[in-house]
């Protein structure tokens, strides 16, 4: 069986394709850097994270986004001999704007590089590419409409105003001849992420409404021409978990079917999987990538092979002989050339001013702070199991208590939690703890240990962070057995849901290393080694 999520952890927005034998689905990396994760698979079962496609400044530069902004919802298909992506860059949250603008770029191959992008439009995010069988391109995306009350994190219908296509001139490398509005969406409302599938003298096209909380969907229509009109599905949504308060998988919608060679059909979704037992429900893991087995029946239409609306979280693989991997530690002691592909930063291409390998170490260059949408030096990994443990080794000598290194449980600006070395005015070197407990919008800090921060003689010192489901202690050791640190804190906090709310933030969970010193003097911080193992 297929065991959902087959991305766990932070990878929303799913666009699947297949070249062959080989699946690729394509995630949205928001102000992550570099922008876009694509995952390789031979089997729907097991996943491989093999390409972040767009990682230099011709491509993406999110210097200045706010959170939960940046890359949205790739597209990304294969035609003529070559992989097309399709992108958008986000550069406004807050308000009536979104300042959305997409993009195209090529590769041969996902691992080679990617071209330099050919700027498209900016009328909406969540764009798709659909090659027709007669040789032409069509470029889809939905509207913003800024004349409405649809104010960041309060998303309302009116703003999402319909799919727009286009055709695409891959020669001329720019969108030319009639824009249309082909679909205004169903009564549900806030459509958005096009595909089209073309079946049967049938164009579909699926779409996400709902927004990407709790009323997600996907929604699917179908029409005898691209540009319409079209018709909805007997039951307007192929899956969604909306009505369904118990099911284990929530918040489904935004996906993308594929076939597989022997012609069965299987529909990536986004998901999302809240903590058991809390009061409120909260996705720590955030939106997570999953994948349905679904039917044609009789009347021409696409359905879950279960027969209902709601995702399982097991379904059928094309072959059932592949069992899915147990998971691994992940370890690494930063003594190559290259950082790992797990790891990612904070908007910047120009990643040479906040970390370099040093041979024996990750070296972060402090730079500006916590809240920064500029230039931060933190580089950390997804959080993909509810219980993990992570730990580092830290050198560090700061000389002012504006220089300050650690390790962090991080999902935002104004939701984290970190373990750091400083310099405490009249006791010298110190471990201490930070906090942003969603506090929104003006992300202050709270000091759990402001009144004893634990002194610290060593220029070096290990940390460690054990999550489990909803809380995190924080541990230290300079020799022998690890020590906690600090109180039990509230990980359910780094969570889509927390602060804001569902529509607030839609990102994920990161744990990773991170240095600032605001005094301007670039002070260093040295990570040996960096442990993330599954409990």
């Amino acid at each position: 069986m297929i065991r959902n999520p087959i991305l766990p952890g932070f990878n929303a927005d799913p666009s699947i394709c297949r070249v062959g034998s080989d699946y690729y689905i394509a995630v949205s990396t928001f102000e992550w850097y570099p922008g876009v994760q694509i995952h390789h698979s031979k089997d729907l079962v097991n996943w491989t994270l093999v390409a972040h496609p767009l990682n230099r400044a011709a491509q993406l530069d999110m210097r200045g986004n706010p959170d939960s902004c940046g890359v949205w919802a790739p597209c990304l298909s294969y035609a003529d001999g070559k992989f097309w992506l399709v992108y958008t860059d986000v550069k406004r949250f807050d308000g009536n704007f979104k300042d959305a603008h997409n993009y195209i770029v090529t590769a041969e191959a996902v691992e080679d590089d990617w071209s330099d992008p050919v700027y498209c439009n900016s009328s909406g995010f969540d764009p798709t590419l659909f090659h027709d069988d007669d040789g032409k391109k069509w470029f889809a995306n939905m509207q913003w409409r800024h004349t409405t009350n649809s104010i960041g994190g309060a998303p309302t219908h009116p703003a999402f105003d319909g799919i727009l296509l286009q055709q695409f001139n891959p020669e001329a490398g720019k969108l030319e001849g009639a824009i249309t509005n082909i679909f205004p969406g169903s009564a549900h409302g806030l459509v958005e992420a096009p595909h089209f599938f073309k079946r049967n003298g049938y164009y579909y096209l699926t779409t996400a409404e709902g927004g990407t909380g709790y009323g997600h969907t996907v929604t699917m229509a179908r029409a005898r021409k691209l540009t319409g009109p079209y018709e909805l599905h007997p039951n307007t949504f192929l899956m969604t978990s909306k009505d369904a308060p118990d099911a284990p998988i929530q918040r489904a919608g935004h996906g993308q079917m594929v076939e597989t060679p022997e012609g069965d059909v299987y529909h990536t979704h986004l998901m999302g999987r809240p903590l058991p037992g809390l009061k409120e429900r909260r996705c720590v893991l955030g939106r997570e990538t999953g994948i349905q087995k679904c039917v044609w029946k009789d009347d021409g239409w696409l359905y879950l092979e279960n027969g209902g609306l709601v995702p399982d979280v097991e379904v059928p693989s094309p072959d059932h002989s592949v069992m899915p991997h147990a998971p691994k530690p992940s370890l690494h002691r930063f003594n190559g050339e290259t950082l790992p592909i797990e790891f990612q930063w904070l908007r910047t291409p120009d990643s040479a001013r906040i970390f370099r390998l040093t041979g024996n170490a990750l070296q972060l260059i402090g730079r500006e702070s916590y809240g920064s949408w500029f230039e931060q030096a933190l580089v950390a990994r997804r959080q993909e199991h509810f219980s993990f443990i992570a730990e580092t080794k830290l050198t560090f000598t700061p000389e002012t208590y504006q220089q300050v290194a650690g390790l962090t449980h991080y999902y935002n600006r104004h939701k984290f939690h970190a373990l750091v070395v400083t310099l405490e005015p009249n006791i010298g070197r110190v471990l201490t703890i930070h906090s942003c407990e969603g506090d929104w919008p003006d992300a202050a800090l709270s000091f759990p240990m402001e009144d004893n921060p634990v002194p610290l003689e060593e220029d070096s010192v290990e940390l460690r962070a054990v999550v489990d489901h909803a809380t995190l202690q924080y541990y230290y050791r300079t020799s022998g057995s690890w020590v906690p640190i600090g109180p039990v804190l509230d990980a359910s906090l780094i969570s889509d849901e927390a602060g804001r709310g569902e529509h607030g933030s839609f990102t994920g969970a990161f744990i990773g290393m991170l240095a600032f010193d605001t005094s301007g003097r670039a002070k260093t911080a040295d990570f040996e080694y960096f442990n993330y193992i599954p409990t």
